[in-house]
């Protein structure tokens, strides 16, 4: 079992590696490539999140795909820099630090996406096994139930649970468990909307007027 990080030994740099993973989890890709594409201000279609599945709504899949893979690749890129430069524990803290910044971007007034993108990119750059189990939880939900949100909450679950008792990767699994809470936090309206059967299903369709709540029926990114 590895060591506890030691927070009092080399602090500036523990806050150097959570800046770093920050700033890059805040860059906004659904916002920059739809402005891009000439489509406006992502965050006044649909339900106005700046997440894959808002960007899905403007009917441009290869701008879905690219915000997807976007959001996945910046955690992903975090953990890894961090880690070839400074070691595991220091890509533990890029990588939360890569979540917040997609959670809570300073340039957007701390308006962010919901974080299941990102959250798989971290894990895949972490420990590549539990990144390919997430994804796979997240497909089994979403074609036994259809629901983008519920397939999200599940697998974001099920991480922390299984890198603690089946792969033994205490600190990895303390990490994770973080942003579990953080991405249900986030979740909390489509958690109620699941609770009350008003959930959209993946397919549905939706309008482009922005909505009175936030990434309805999304799993967001």
């Amino acid at each position: 079992m590895p060591d506890p990080i030691s927070w009092e030994f080399a602090w500036p740099y523990y806050l150097g590696a959570l800046l770093f993973g920050y700033l890059l989890g805040s860059i906004p890709f659904g916002l920059v490539f739809t402005r891009m594409a000439g489509l406006g201000d992502i965050r006044n279609i649909g339900s106005g999140n700046i997440g894959t599945t808002n960007v899905l709504r403007t009917g441009r899949k290869s701008l879905a795909a690219a915000t997807l893979l976007g959001d996945g690749l910046k955690g992903t890129a975090a953990v890894l820099i961090v880690s070839a430069l400074y070691g595991q524990e220091m890509a533990l803290v890029a990588g939360f630090g890569a979540f917040l910044g997609h959670l809570f971007p300073i340039w957007l007034k701390f308006k962010g996406g919901k974080g299941v993108a990102t959250y798989i990119g971290i894990m895949l750059g972490l420990f590549w096994p539990m990144g390919l189990l997430f994804i796979a939880i997240w497909i089994g939900m979403a074609l036994i139930f259809r629901y983008s949100s519920l397939s999200a909450l599940t697998a974001s679950l099920a991480t922390p649970v299984l890198l603690y008792f089946v792969f033994s990767r205490v600190q990895l699994a303390e990490m994770a468990l973080l942003m579990t809470v953080l991405l249900w936090a986030k979740h909390h309206e489509n958690i109620g909307r699941l609770l009350r059967g008003a959930e959209s299903k993946i397919g549905a369709k939706s309008t482009a007027a922005p909505e009175p709540e936030p990434d309805a029926g999304s799993g967001g990114s």
